[in-house]
């Protein structure tokens, strides 16, 4: 999902890309990693790879960790190997979502579920192996596009079988459109960029409230919508309350911050074909 909009980005920007397929860059595997990476002298590499099935995770930890853990780190090795600069995803789900304002980079972490440990296992993991003017990790939230199943995808769905809809409204964050993350790390990438970085489309609402203007805007009307909570719709992991992350670090980077997510999401649904006219 992110990964083809990151390409798409740099094709649009006229930037030499060579996408790497699992096939030709298994994160799992040190020596593809370095064969790949090294072998096309790629001096920057930005890793849209994960394992992003959060409740899958409370029962595949040690996949979760192969990927986003280990994995990051042999692309960091790959990196230092080829004299290459990393720019790593990372998720909201570091915190313990326990702060009553968002969250800054330099926040202490506390994941609550096993996705959250391996991605933060990723982070130190990274910084452990490349210098620290050679590494970003930019950690975003709530993500949905074009090119793979997400949050809006789902209520649209759903909508459309006239099901009724029950959504958290006791979780806020800041859903972020996968096209303007990438435009987001092209500009971190092209300003060499380092250290932790928060990316979020801006302003805020909870998954309850995000789902109304899904279907405000698409004009899609479910049998009935109705907000609960954590406690009513209980998950295999944990999530946190408050998933916000403060913009201040990436203005700090020199780039301006994400599109509200009210504008994105609508740039989403005209773009997508889901826009009521």
């Amino acid at each position: 999902m992110l990964g083809h909009d990151v390409v798409a980005e740099l094709h649009r920007r006229s930037l030499p890309v060579l996408p790497l397929t699992r096939a030709q860059c298994d994160v799992t595997d040190a020596a593809q990693c370095e064969s790949a990476i090294v072998g096309i002298g790629a001096n920057v590499v930005i890793n849209c790879t994960a394992y992003t099935n959060v409740n899958g995770a409370e029962s595949e930890a040690d996949a979760a960790m192969a990927i986003n853990a280990y994995g990051a780190e042999n692309l960091a090795a790959a990196c230092r190997r080829a004299g290459a600069r990393l720019i790593h995803v990372s998720t909201d789900y570091v915190y313990d979502g326990t702060k009553s304002e968002p969250y800054e980079a330099t926040d202490q972490t506390n994941p609550l579920n096993s996705y959250g440990r391996s991605k933060l296992a990723g982070e130190h993991r990274i910084a452990a192996v490349l210098p620290a003017d050679c590494w970003a990790v930019v950690r975003t939230a709530w993500l949905y596009g074009a090119q793979g199943n997400n949050f809006v995808k789902t209520m649209l769905r759903l909508g459309r079988e006239g099901k009724d809809l029950n959504v958290i409204n006791d979780q806020v964050g800041s859903p972020t459109y996968t096209v303007d993350l990438a435009t987001t790390l092209v500009e971190l990438a092209l300003r060499n960029a380092s250290g932790i970085i928060h990316a979020t489309g801006s302003g805020e609402c909870t998954w309850y409230e995000f789902a109304e203007e899904i279907f405000r805007l698409s004009g899609v009307k479910p049998a009935s919508l109705k907000p609960c909570s954590s406690v009513e719709f209980p998950t295999p992991a944990v999530r946190p309350a408050n998933s916000r992350l403060s913009p201040g670090s990436l203005v700090a980077a020199g780039v301006p911050r994400l599109p509200h997510w009210k504008d994105a999401l609508e740039r989403y649904l005209a773009e997508t074909g889901e826009l009521k006219p």
